[in-house]
């Protein structure tokens, strides 16, 4: 059996940051994914740009290895940085390029010392009173057994969790039924020029919150509207209310992230296929309507779908605390806080074309705590990213990549210091915790 002192499952944007930091703080780690590259939904689902590094006045309240990511990024010609939300949902987004993200993770791993294992997806955990004593890995090689002190779970879909036996709620607790998955893919050819001055035009056919008075000084990096070409023109068995677009690094290119397949569960199979297939189809009926409808886009093509769909909520993993809603609004202060986030509550509705979006109150941003990491019935098991123990609606906020990465970067360290002390993941001191990661520049203080 090979043995770690972390194993982390997941090389998404929580996986990442998870392994760098375990790993930067002493721990030997194991980085298991089950694509041929890290970066998870980033690169393998084409989600973009990232939102958001800032609350909505223009705080920034996630840094530590995200920022490392954004500047090394900035340093490769691999993104602007944090530039302004021009569809005004949060204060900036975070464009950048997948393909040097790709290689820059790809470098950071190696740096870091951690031992990385591409093509290879969880199997089975082998569990006894209550603790992880090892995971089952199918790879190319066959099936291989691995074990360590913390396991750190950073699937997206709380597989680890789920397989270790820990409870969990699916979507939502009333139904089950989760957010919709969506194929993104991207437009080339675009002129954003055109699309601009529509905008400025009018105005009453995009996002309210759109900073109409600053466009014309503005790059133009996100469009969500075109209200009325889209009741007239849109594909009608594409369950959407408006149009959802962002400009790309490159000039001429665009990512749309308007299509919507709802009522599909993102951890079972057939549900998959099946959401795939709908995905390209949607893709294709909205390549059309794009060209033929939509002022800026009548040179456009087809330059790219996502390798694989996008699935925003699956399971919520039970923990020792379960953030819910008014934590978030109120912006509620925890003694174990973690990281922070300004993020909106921005629930895609699971059955229909709704889109409901609430912003933290005054603008600011809301924490994190600790215990929401803590597995509620396996010791020696941490939850990252989408599946830490959170309600359905607060989830709709958590579970962007800014988020995610600042999740991770604390569950490694907490594993870190776990291994180091010998104890479990809940009885490590949480001001050292929070001393290291305010030090790592990590936790942002307000």
């Amino acid at each position: 059996m090979n043995t770690h002192q972390v194993i982390v499952c997941g090389g998404g944007p929580s996986g990442i940051t998870a392994a760098l930091a375990a790993a930067r703080n002493g721990a030997h780690t194991l980085l298991i994914e089950q694509f041929g590259f890290a970066g998870g939904a980033s690169t393998n689902a084409l989600v973009y740009p990232w939102m958001s590094f800032h609350d909505l006045r223009g705080n920034q309240v996630v840094a530590g290895i995200a920022q490392e990511i954004v500047s090394a990024l900035q340093e490769r010609g691999g993104s602007p940085g944090h530039v302004r939300d021009t569809i005004g949902f949060v204060r900036t987004i975070t464009p950048f390029d997948p393909e040097i993200y790709k290689c820059l993770l790809d470098e950071m791993l190696s740096d870091a010392g951690i031992e990385v294992l591409y093509h290879s997806r969880l199997a089975g955990v082998e569990v006894e009173t209550g603790r992880i004593q090892a995971v089952r890995v199918l790879s190319p090689s066959g099936i291989s057994e691995f074990s360590a002190d913390i396991y750190i779970d950073a699937t997206g879909d709380g597989d680890l969790a789920a397989m270790a036996g820990n409870p969990f709620v699916m979507g939502r607790k009333i139904d089950g039924l989760t957010q919709p998955m969506t194929m993104n893919f991207v437009l080339g050819g675009v002129d954003l020029e055109e699309v601009k001055a529509y905008i400025i035009a009018h105005p009453q056919e995009f996002h309210s919150d759109t900073p109409f008075n600053e466009l014309d000084r503005l790059p133009l990096t996100g469009v969500s509207g075109f209200f009325k070409h889209w009741a007239a023109h849109g594909p009608k068995s594409i369950p959407r209310d408006r149009v959802l677009f962002f400009a790309g690094i490159y000039p001429g290119e665009v990512s749309v992230n308007t299509t919507r397949i709802i009522r599909r569960n993102g951890t079972v199979a057939a549900d998959l296929s099946a959401a795939e297939t709908e995905g390209r189809r949607q893709v294709a009926l909205l390549s059309e309507f794009f060209k033929n409808h939509i002022p800026g886009f009548k040179n456009a093509f087809l330059s790219r779908t996502a390798a694989k769909i996008g699935v925003r909520e699956t399971r919520h993993i039970s923990g020792k605390y379960e953030l819910n809603t008014e934590d978030l609004m109120s912006s509620r202060s925890f003694p174990d806080r973690i990281a922070h986030s300004g993020y909106p509550l921005d629930i895609h509705d699971p059955t229909g074309n709704a889109l409901a979006h609430q912003e933290i109150q005054n603008g600011l941003a809301y924490e994190i705590p600790y215990r929401c990491l803590l597995a509620s019935d396996i010791s020696n098991l941490l939850l990252n990213g989408r599946c830490i123990s959170v309600t359905h609606t607060a989830f709709s906020s958590t579970r962007v990549t800014p988020n995610c990465m600042a999740i991770g970067q604390a569950a490694g360290t907490a594993a870190a210091l776990s291994v180091l002390n010998r104890k479990n993941p809940d009885e490590i001191e949480i001001r050292k915790l929070q001393e290291r990661l305010i030090r790592q520049k990590a936790v942002l203080k307000k």
